[in-house]
């Protein structure tokens, strides 16, 4: 019994041939499997070490293609492509007020490559209808990309040569006017109600699935109104299939500088600016949210990308990720304000 404790040797001198061979294979087998952890742990730390990004990114636009939030997105990612080497998809997933395209980013993995392209009615649908995420909670804010003003835009078949001319024509045919919008609860539509209420008028809300569809019907006459993005509507005025009336902020537009904007035309109070960022699911790590933020910052400060914006009558907005979660929470609050004081409520 001394002989099979007092050293390894003796010991496996002492067990059967057989035995020693299964001892034998397993101290192998257990040092393949400590052979493969050590290896495991070396591969995990340096995959994760990858720089970002190193695969393509989609960015996901919740409106319908060519929207404003899709060319945006292809500006900016397009000159990110080639700064990082990875590309940057824009896939537009339209429908349901935006909601299904939303959804789709706030329920994907938080590792950066699903973003979300918005506006500021990302801030508006939820105070309209239920949403199966939380527009602020649910989401990391990236950056912003622009702000703007709307333009008043009317087919020329419409007797109304101002806005002067067009309030009275409004309230000498109540209901009768109409006006599309990109969607219910867009901000094309908040704009619309909002000229509703300060102008003292009412007009028809006609809702379709991003802008568009709202400029073809627009410019063939089945629809009479329209507040519209610059960067989308800048062509058909070019062209003169469509007449410009007034701006919605509260300065005139640098590529429209005759146009006057609404206050001045004599509709006291009314201002609406909108703007346009990227958005990334609740929980992306800091780095990747911060990367986002100064490398857009980068970008925006390009002067051909800052012509591009302005020839289209919008201006770059530069802002950190903090700061813009500030402002989606302040512009959240404040359209709840103007909904709940309009009684603004989705059409059916």
């Amino acid at each position: 019994m001394l002989s099979t404790i007092d050293s390894t040797g003796d010991a496996q001198e002492s067990m059967p041939r057989t035995r020693r061979r299964t001892v034998k294979n397993m101290c192998a087998a257990v040092t393949s499997r400590a052979v493969a952890i050590v290896l495991l742990c070396v591969a995990v730390p340096a995959l994760a070490q990858q720089p970002y990004p190193a695969k393509p990114i989609r960015v996901i636009s919740p409106y319908a293609p060519g929207g404003t939030t899709d060319l945006l997105a292809r500006l900016v990612g397009a000159r990110l492509t080639e700064n990082w080497g990875q590309p940057i998809v824009v896939e537009p997933r339209p429908g349901g007020n935006t909601i299904i395209g939303c959804e789709l980013v706030a329920k994907s993995a938080p590792d950066g490559y699903t973003l979300l392209s918005i506006l500021v009615s990302h801030v508006i649908v939820p105070n309209l209808v239920p949403t199966p995420y939380d527009a602020v909670r649910d989401f990391a804010s990236l950056g912003t990309i622009a702000t703007g003003q709307l333009v008043l835009l009317v087919h020329p078949s419409v007797p109304a040569k101002n806005v002067h001319e067009l309030v009275a024509l409004a309230k000498s045919r109540p209901g009768k006017l109409n006006y599309g919008s990109g969607g219910s609860g867009t901000v094309t539509h908040l704009a619309g109600e909002f000229f509703n209420m300060q102008a003292g008028i009412k007009t028809q809300h006609v809702p379709y699935k991003g802008s568009t569809q709202v400029l073809v019907d627009l410019v063939g006459g089945q629809i009479d109104m329209y507040f519209g993005p610059p960067i989308v509507v800048m062509p058909h005025l070019k062209a003169g299939r469509l007449r410009a009336l007034a701006t919605s902020g509260n300065t005139r537009v640098a590529a429209l500088p005759d146009l006057p904007t609404a206050e001045e035309a004599g509709v006291k109070g009314f201002e609406l600016a909108t703007w346009y960022g990227l958005l990334a699911p609740a929980g992306t790590p800091r780095a990747i949210v911060d990367k986002w933020g100064a490398d857009l910052a980068k970008v925006l400060s390009m002067p051909d990308i800052r012509d591009k914006l302005s020839s289209q009558g919008m201006d770059p907005f530069i802002s950190t990720p903090d700061e813009f979660a500030a402002l989606m929470k302040t512009d959240f609050s404040k359209f709840a304000r103007i909904i709940k004081t309009g009684r603004i409520k989705l059409e059916q």
